[in-house]
């Protein structure tokens, strides 16, 4: 071999086994822990293949604690390690870890409030310090799981290094509470590297504040425009980061990119364990229209504890544009700029290059401060060649040097009820106690926890009666008067066809003020994009729901106007009713019928509600009364209304369960649909899109047929039609319930609950009914008459076999409806309605490859 070669060859071989060497001090650190608190000698693995180890020489000598395993595993925990497992403290109580002095280390606490043993999780409140530093005070896991509709919940903690050779971490139970206990699951202690250093101080760009020696909470880590990443996915560093959609603000939600197959992430100087590579591979961006860019920031909202300071780290990746002052965007945080001109390429030098800015800023102590405002908006200054902003990454830290406590959430109003009526609940009917505890501590993991997420992130400030709701800094076009400019008119009630204003009641401001108690935050039921949904009381008694429009949404006024003239025009059982309008003082208010049991949704796995779970016979009907709404909007108009966007979140349940479908913001009609079908961009949510639909881009009935296979699914599976944490050929249950057919073992995932309580030859007809929904042709799917036929016929076939014995007859036709004719060409726009929290909605422009369009289902592709 060539002397030159040889070295070359050694060179590689030297380079490679220094960067296996540095991902693996990161990652498998001498020292760090993983420890499952309570488990047996030998310890386990997670679901992700790590090894949890026995805590128990790691306890002081003095312990009186005891181990005890979980009474009730949540459908959302997908492990049960470290979960199932819990060390249980009655008095102080301290764990004692060896540790490097002058390194920082990760701190992870993990706890899933439920019965152990005698235990009951609602009087667990507890303290919890490291080396004196206060990381929770008089915390219950209990109500901040309820709080964010969680099954479990994680502290991740960065600590500085302790100048010691000791880690101390106490457990106190509270003394503000009798019989208080505390507990926890699992804890992760790993070395970590130099992540922190300096960070601009917004409102004194001048000055930086050092970082380094100080302690902080992670509050937040989202792959921006990205999925999920699990531990096993992160950079070394088992972090998890998440999905930020659920934190956007308003209906400028921007558009999601994705780098093309050949750019490279090239981190030059910067660690790769900053953020992994698939982090810098997706970004958000505003989109490429200019003129609406200019119009509205790029916005997220996050709640967080007031009176403190926070570090957030930005990351920022472009692989699209490759030139200095091609896009130039200005930072906000907290109403402060952080940066006026921010520039990727000016700041890494190349396309593919990513890097992060650290900005830290204090969150006031004031009425309504509980919110930290992250916001992108193009720079015109610098005159860039486009107008737009990007981001790829958001990770926001509490920061402090003794103190990383906060308070226990307040529960909401629903919540609040929910366990009056749980009581009642339990009070008058015999239970299963864990059953009850751990149904109410559940939660739902993917959408569902982010569809929470979404509920707690909008409960902002209280503001007086008629003010705007927007900040100061948003640059233009914001103001109502703004508003109306920008979409080039504003309505009025005039403006409204007759029959319109004919069909459905006009409210005056002090009505709506009046029903809604001037907009109280505490009657706040659901946030969409088209505003805040407030549940209400009118004509001395009615209840409603009422949808105020955000004075930030650019398709306002549209969606205001389109949706009186839709639902004004159709009454049927089974589709959500639109009671009246108001317009007036810049304000546009939408009443409807008040649906007081939620979303289908909530009912099958977010696990929120005070009954038990939904019988079989239940979930037959529900979907029998969806199916019937649907129906009527095929046949039983003058023209055909494909409702485009057909989902457990968009099927609304009243006090009676009596199912209605909401939400027709992506709705399609005209008499253009007489030829079968009509050619539209693809729009829809993920995991319910029909394939033929996005290859052929014609949207028939049979769109609508195939997204309620999936809903039928849901019905029966009790999980998300989407989630990304299951292995590749289980997130889409479309495709995994077809997998399961082939091979004969769908029995195997229907919701545990339903086992053994389900007539055989109900459930073959119902699951054939679904499948038959999902054929990749739409001619090969069953109408919506047919479909309601069969769904009939399996809930004959349940009632029969636990000996009802009764007759139902066939479905009912449209005819039997009031038939109201619309008028040509309606459309709604895209908006989203009354539902707790919706998937992430995808549209394409018309030249994009229909089929690599429906490959984005998993993994969204953008630009």
């Amino acid at each position: 071999m060539h002397p030159g070669a040889k070295s070359v060859l050694l060179s590689l071989v030297c380079v490679s086994f220094l960067l296996n060497g540095i991902h693996a001090e990161w990652s498998e650190e001498p020292g760090s822990v993983i420890l499952g608190c309570g488990l047996d000698k030998g310890g386990g693995k997670d679901a992700d293949g790590r090894q949890w180890s026995p805590d128990d020489k790691f306890l002081v000598e003095n312990d009186d604690s005891i181990t005890s395993k979980a009474s009730y595993q949540d459908p959302s925990i997908m492990s049960e390690i470290p979960y199932m497992s819990a060390r249980v403290f009655s008095s102080e109580t301290s764990y004692k870890f060896p540790v490097q002095p002058d390194k920082r280390y990760w701190l992870r606490l993990h706890f899933y409030p439920s019965f152990y043993g005698s235990f009951d999780p609602s009087d667990s409140f507890f303290s919890v310090t490291a080396n004196g530093v206060t990381l929770l005070s008089n915390f219950s896991a209990l109500i901040t799981c309820e709080a964010l509709s969680q099954a479990y919940i994680d502290r991740e903690y960065s600590l500085a290094p302790l100048n010691s050779d000791t880690l101390t971490l106490t457990f106190k139970p509270s003394d503000k509470s009798d019989g208080a206990f505390a507990f926890v699951n699992g804890i992760q202690l790993i070395q970590m590297p130099d992540l922190f250093d300096s960070a601009v101080l917004v409102g004194n760009l001048d000055q930086n504040m050092d970082v380094k020696s100080m302690n902080l909470q992670t509050m937040f880590r989202l792959n921006v425009g990205g999925q999920y990443i699990s531990p096993t996915q992160d950079s070394g560093l088992t972090r998890m980061w998440y999905d930020d959609t659920p934190y956007l603000f308003g209906a400028g939600v921007g558009v999601t990119n994705a780098a093309a197959k050949d750019v490279q992430i090239n981190y030059k100087t910067m660690p790769q364990f900053i953020a992994p590579p698939s982090v810098y591979s997706t970004s958000r961006s505003m989109g490429q229209n200019e003129k609406v860019n200019m119009g509205f920031n790029l916005t997220w909202v996050f709640q967080v504890d007031p009176n403190s300071m926070y570090l957030t780290r930005l990351h920022f990746c472009d692989y699209y544009y490759s030139r200095v002052n091609e896009i130039v965007f200005d930072i906000f945080v907290n109403n402060q700029t952080a940066d006026a001109t921010a520039d990727v390429i000016a700041w890494t030098g190349g396309q593919g290059v990513p890097t992060y800015k650290d900005y830290v800023t204090f969150v006031q102590d004031g009425e309504g401060d509980e919110q930290l405002w992250l916001a992108l908006h193009p720079s015109p200054e610098t005159k860039p060649e486009f107008f737009d902003a990007i981001l790829n990454g958001v990770e926001i830290f509490k920061l402090n040097d003794t103190d990383l406590s906060g308070p226990n959430p307040q529960p909401s109003e629903m919540s609040i009820k929910q366990h009056e009526a749980e009581s009642e609940f339990r009070n008058h009917r015999p239970y299963n106690k864990s059953a009850v505890i751990g149904g109410a501590a559940g939660g739902a993991a993917g959408f569902a926890f982010m569809a929470a997420i979404c509920v707690a992130v909008y409960h902002k400030k209280k503001r007086p009666p008629g003010s705007v709701a927007h900040s100061s800094w948003l640059p233009i076009y914001l103001s109502s008067s703004s508003k109306s400019s920008t979409s080039g008119k504003s309505i009025n009630s005039s403006n409204l066809s007759v029959m319109a204003q004919g069909l459905c009641r006009y409210f005056s401001l002090q009505e709506i003020m009046q029903a809604t108690k001037n907009f109280e935050e505490s009657n706040v039921i659901g946030v969409g994009g088209f505003g805040k949904v407030y549940k209400g009381v009118i004509d001395n008694g009615t209840q409603v729901a009422i949808k105020r429009s955000n004075p930030q949404s650019e398709q306002g006024v549209n969606e205001f106007q389109t949706e009186i003239e839709m639902l004004s025009k159709l009454r049927h059982k089974h589709l959500v009713s639109l009671i009246g309008f108001c317009e007036e003082d810049d304000e546009m208010c939408l009443v409807y019928d008040y649906m007081a049991l939620g979303t289908f949704r909530e009912h099958l796995y977010k696990g929120n509600k005070p009954l038990a779970t939904l019988s079989w016979k239940q979930r037959l009907e529900i979907c029998i009364g969806s199916a019937r709404g649907l129906h009527y909007l095929h046949t039983g108009a003058k023209y055909t209304i494909i409702h485009r966007d057909v989902k457990t979140t968009n099927i609304l349940l009243d006090e009676k369960f009596c199912a209605k479908v909401s939400d027709f913001g992506l709705s399609k009609t005209g008499p253009n649909m007489n030829n079968g079908h009509v050619s539209t961009v693809v729009k829809g949510s993920f995991g319910y899109l029909d394939p033929e639909y996005f290859r052929r881009q014609q949207l028939t009935e049979k769109s609508d047929v195939y997204s309620f296979g999936v809903v039928l699914l849901e019905a029966l599976c009790a999980r998300p039609a989407l989630n990304p944490s299951l292995p590749k050929e289980q997130v889409s249950l479309a495709e995994w319930a077809l997998l399961c057919k082939q091979r004969g073992t769908l029995e195997d995932i229907i919701d545990p609950s339903l086992k053994g309580k389900i007539n055989t030859e109900s459930m073959n007809k119902f699951v054939d009914a679904a499948i038959k929904c999902l054929s990749d042709h739409g001619t090969d799917r069953p109408s919506m008459n047919d479909l309601l036929w069969n769904l009939e016929f399996a809930l004959n076939l349940q009632e029969n076999a636990e000996g009802g014995g009764s007759t139902r007859s066939a479905p009912v036709t449209a005819c039997e409806f009031e038939d109201v004719s619309l008028g040509e060409n309606d459309m709604a726009s895209h908006y989203k309605n009354l539902n707790l929290g919706s998937e992430h909605e995808l549209s394409s422009d018309t030249g994009e490859n229909p089929t690599a369009i429906f490959q984005q289902l998993v993994n969204p592709k953008g630009r």
